[in-house]
């Protein structure tokens, strides 16, 4: 017999099933292509807050899941004996304007006030970031002590490991037992959309490489909108595209060739870098530009977990256990940017873009 049913096994689908069986839950996890066969098998791996002001609800929800971040990451590695990555290195991002440092002074006053002591959003010199430098025409960098890095697929196989080992059970296809919860991605967002007769999502292409450059235990680096995340086992990955229309999911193109070159552009050590792997693969963006989290309307005993979009794995650990209360507890703590019952609202307020967890804002 089985508690609690999750079908979809990317980061969402994993996280959930693994806080589950902590709590004591018999899990089953259905997903025909297995563990992260979709976005998830990405190979970035940015955990990166959002600028510290503005301040909301969501963006509280966000700290308090990277903050858990490296608790959960040990707990999963030690069960599964498997490395996810997962390393606290923070964020180095390029002030281009003299403007831009006067907000960037703003923020850090708001992370001191915000982020409560939890990590740091400070101005530095460029010249102590050493060799490992994005260009600022102002000479001065923000950085953050927040950000952190997993490798999605090294983090997939941990988290599938881990679960594997406490009794969690995969199978292709099953029936359902209990309550289930779906995480499944963009194409699940189609599905629910189609269920209640109005889009609540899409998929959003992304294009990213994997070089060889060893620059384990640096800072991840935003500049130029791209991403430059250095792992621990000796590769880099650079990315990535955000592409609303699209023909071929998971093949890569120009546009891909375009990041490469500027980000050897921007950090003139990546020139040259051998490219070990070429990746694309859509992510789940909601309507709203939040996670949907709650009950599928209209469907007893189901519930939604879905639209991580690119902070998938930031947020993962909290809405893991956001969920869980609600299937397992009763408990509904779901905040109502998230919350599914917004899909049900009339037209015109379900589906207001929500901000705080769009596009990543920069320094």
């Amino acid at each position: 017999m089985v508690d609690v049913t999750v079908r979809g096994a990317g980061i969402f689908g994993l996280s959930i099933a693994w806080k589950a069986l902590q709590r004591g839950a018999r899990v089953r996890v259905i997903d025909r292509n297995g563990p992260g066969s979709g976005a998830s098998g990405g190979i970035v791996g940015a955990l990166q807050p959002h600028v510290p002001d503005p301040w909301n609800a969501l963006k509280q929800y966000q700290l308090e899941s990277l903050i858990e971040a490296r608790e959960f990451w040990e707990g999963v590695d030690a069960t599964s004996g498997v490395s996810s990555g997962f390393a606290r290195v923070g964020r180095l991002q390029p002030l281009m304007r003299e403007r831009d440092i006067a907000l960037a002074r703003e923020r850090a006053d708001a992370a001191w006030s915000n982020w409560r002591g939890n990590a740091l959003w400070e101005i530095i010199d460029a010249r102590e970031a050493e060799n490992w430098i994005p260009p600022s025409p102002t000479g001065l960098l923000v950085h953050d002590t927040l950000s952190a890095i997993v490798h999605p697929r090294d983090a997939i196989r941990s988290l599938a490991a881990a679960i594997r080992a406490k009794g969690g059970e995969f199978v292709a296809d099953e029936p359902d037992q209990g309550p289930v919860i779906w995480a499944t991605g963009w194409k699940g967002l189609l599905e629910l959309g189609a269920a209640l007769g109005r889009p609540v999502g899409h998929g959003v292409k992304g294009q990213a490489a994997l070089v060889r450059h060893d620059a384990g235990g640096q800072p991840q680096i935003f500049a130029g909108g791209l991403h430059v995340v250095p792992h621990l086992d000796g590769t880099l990955a650079i990315g990535s595209t955000s592409e609303r229309d699209f023909a071929a999911p998971a093949t890569t193109d120009d546009l891909l060739d375009d990041i490469i070159f500027r980000a050897g552009k921007f950090m003139p050590v990546l020139t040259g870098a051998t490219v070990i792997e070429r990746w694309a693969g859509v992510r789940p963006r909601s309507v709203s530009r939040a996670p949907l989290l709650g009950p599928w309307p209209g469907r007893v005993g189901h519930h939604v977990a879905n639209g991580g979009f690119k902070i998938g794995f930031g947020i993962a650990p909290k809405i893991a256990g956001t969920i869980l209360d609600l299937v397992l507890e009763g408990v509904d703590s779901i905040p109502p940017e998230f919350h599914t019952e917004r899909l049900t609202e009339r037209e015109g307020h379900a589906f207001a873009p929500i901000g705080a967890f769009g596009l990543n804002e920069g320094g």
